[in-house]
């Protein structure tokens, strides 16, 4: 059983404050009949919840799949800038935030859940998630970088990183790359590729483990994920 007004919470009516003025007015209903109370016990699985009409169906755990633009913060809240939770229309989930942050100016995939334990999971450098990334480079790359990366980097912490997969796209005064890495250091990446002389000029998360960016999402626009989808990354971590 759950209060009410946690409820209205939960599925994305807005904060305490806002809800207990929603009930206020009058434009809840529960199974039917019109309810003010805050405190009202309900059962969250099988009661009937409207809020202005829309209805407020729960969900424990929510799974979003963005595909991120640049510019915009993986954070959940920024005073000055745009946040990813920013693009999220309507009643934002209670708890959201994005998993395994994105620098400003890297898009790609994006995780947006509240499902802190499977978060947890998928971040710990105990499993090792393989994250693929493909990026632009500044400078040529080639078989010496390849083998350097097999090997581990330093990157200015006090261990090498750990082997990663470079996939070499093309080469030239600009190269295409495809990178795979199984840990998750700030700006890693790109720390990366200048330990070895060459510089990101654009990034992108093409997947994480085994969710795979959908193609066709535009950036800034993301998606429910498919229940097999969430199975798998489970079954994963």
């Amino acid at each position: 059983m759950m209060r009410l007004d946690r409820y209205l919470c939960e599925t994305g009516f807005g904060t305490r404050s806002q809800v207990k003025a929603l009930l206020k007015k009058g434009l809840v209903q529960v199974d039917g009949e019109i309810v003010k109370k805050p405190e009202l016990k309900i059962d969250e699985n099988r009661a009937q919840v409207f809020c202005g009409g829309a209805a407020a169906v729960y969900q424990k755990y929510v799974y979003l799949m963005m595909n991120k633009p640049p510019g915009v913060l993986s954070a959940t809240e920024d005073r000055r800038q745009k946040t990813v939770l920013d693009l999220v229309e309507g009643p934002v989930p209670d708890g959201l935030f994005p998993v395994g942050r994105l620098d400003k100016d890297t898009e790609g995939l994006l995780l947006l859940t509240n499902d802190g334990e499977l978060a947890h999971r998928l971040l710990s450098p105990k499993k090792h998630v393989d994250k693929i990334y493909e990026a632009k480079v500044e400078g040529r790359v080639t078989e010496e970088h390849v083998r350097r990366f097999e090997e581990g980097l330093d990157i200015g912490e006090k261990k090498l990183t750990l082997p990663a997969a470079l996939e070499i796209l093309s080469s030239g005064e600009e190269s295409r790359v495809r990178v795979t890495i199984r840990e998750g250091k700030f700006h890693q990446i790109k720390r990366m590729f200048e330990a070895v002389g060459c510089r990101v000029l654009w990034l992108k998360r093409l997947s994480m483990g085994s969710l795979r960016l959908d193609g066709s999402l535009e950036p800034g626009e993301y998606r429910t994920l498919k229940p097999e989808e969430i199975e798998r990354l489970k079954e994963q971590t």
